[in-house]
């Protein structure tokens, strides 16, 4: 398979990646788009890249922490609760509807580490390695971050709260 073709056949995961970070489409196809266009233009610079997909997932990591950073310096961010409330106009009547609705709202209360660990090796399926490399955090934190994110959103979804641990002298 060609490189292009590598890049090609990673955009599905790529855009999927982009709205879970962002949840919305417009926000996310941009982040899409700057990532292609930042690969591409290092094509012609790095010319032994060893696995195009999570070099292409280290990309649009960084450039959503640049983004990020951008935001919040600006004082723009807005609460994902604010964004979905506004585009639903009538509440889910259907079961799946909801499991969905909770599912979202329990990635919403993960922190931002978990989550993209999370949604990395879950959804896009990569593994652990790769996961590391494109966070730039060791094999260990990795695994420790997807523990975590897999005990709180099984907390949620069943609702109940784990009671955090007390300090002990």
């Amino acid at each position: 398979m060609t490189l292009m073709a590598e890049i090609e056949a990673s955009i599905p995961a790529l855009r999927r990646y982009a709205w879970s970070l962002l949840r919305n489409g417009h926000d996310a196809d941009d982040l899409v788009q700057d990532c292609l266009a930042r690969a591409l233009d290092r094509l012609t610079t790095e010319s032994a890249i060893a696995a195009v997909r999570p070099w292409l997932f280290t990309i649009m990591h960084n450039l959503f922490i640049s983004r990020w950073r951008t935001m919040r310096r600006r004082k723009e961010v807005v609460s994902s609760d604010t964004v979905e409330a506004a585009g639903v106009s009538v509440g889910p009547d259907q079961d799946g509807a909801l499991v969905m609705r909770d599912l979202l709202a329990g990635l919403d209360r993960l922190t931002d580490d978990q989550r993209q660990v999370l949604l990395l090796v879950t959804v896009e399926g990569l593994e652990y390695r790769d996961v590391a490399a494109i966070l730039g955090v060791p094999v260990g934190t990795v695994m420790s971050r997807l523990s975590r994110a897999r005990d709180n959103l099984h907390a949620h979804m069943d609702g109940f709260r784990r009671p955090s641990l007390r300090r002990v002298k």
